[in-house]
């Protein structure tokens, strides 16, 4: 075989090999531009033009039975507020009209009492005992966050219920509660007034 015949099968196969090598690298191009234009376009969301019909728009269905079951839930909470106002009034009143019961009984000396008896209904009815202003209008303010979880959004519910287990405490006291009722009454309205400033609840109108 002659060199020029070595040679120019050496270019022949060279050639080949060339062409071969571009080929397949432009077929692979063209499949990763295909590939990467297919991805592109499966990440791109194109909008419905049709503006006659919209398949993707919600319809919203109220959940009656959940609502209900709320709202049975909530008049509970309310009656289980307003039935301890009335109770913790009525046995405040009772405590405070024993007291000075006492204090009459002792001013007419037809009565006495020990000193123990006379000091404890004393601490009882004092601004910190137990049937006291303070804390009796402390127990129901947190009987009342402790039935609403403290959502600040019922807030003026529980004060309604307040106000209606007071009133029930007067009927079943026969009228108007003594002072010291009238003073928790207004302590209890100041702190729900407070827990509504704290939530940023507007409490005019």
């Amino acid at each position: 075989m002659s060199v020029n015949g070595v040679t120019s099968t050496t270019q022949a196969a060279a050639a080949y090999s060339y062409s071969s090598s571009g080929s397949v690298k432009k077929e692979e191009t063209t499949a990763a531009s295909s590939t990467t234009y297919t991805e592109e376009n499966g990440v791109i969301y194109e909008p419905s033009t049709d503006t006659g019909t919209d398949s993707t728009k919600k319809t919203y269905t109220p959940d009656t039975n959940l609502i209900n079951k709320l709202k049975a839930d909530a008049d509970a909470r309310t009656s289980q507020l307003q039935s301890l106002v009335q109770q913790i009034m009525g046995k405040q009143a009772t405590a405070y009209g024993n007291a000075t019961d006492i204090w009459s009984f002792l001013k007419s000396g037809d009565y006495t009492v020990d000193a123990e008896t006379k000091a404890q209904a004393q601490e009882d009815i004092s601004e910190d005992g137990y049937w006291g202003v303070n804390q009796t209008s402390d127990r129901i303010i947190q009987f009342a966050t402790a039935l609403t979880g403290g959502d600040p959004d019922k807030i003026e519910e529980m004060r309604e219920a307040f106000k209606k287990g007071y009133e029930q405490a007067e009927k079943k006291w026969g009228g108007e509660l003594p002072e010291i009722s009238q003073q928790t009454y207004d302590a209890v309205m100041q702190k729900f007034d407070e827990l509504a400033e704290a939530a940023g609840i507007s409490t005019e109108g």
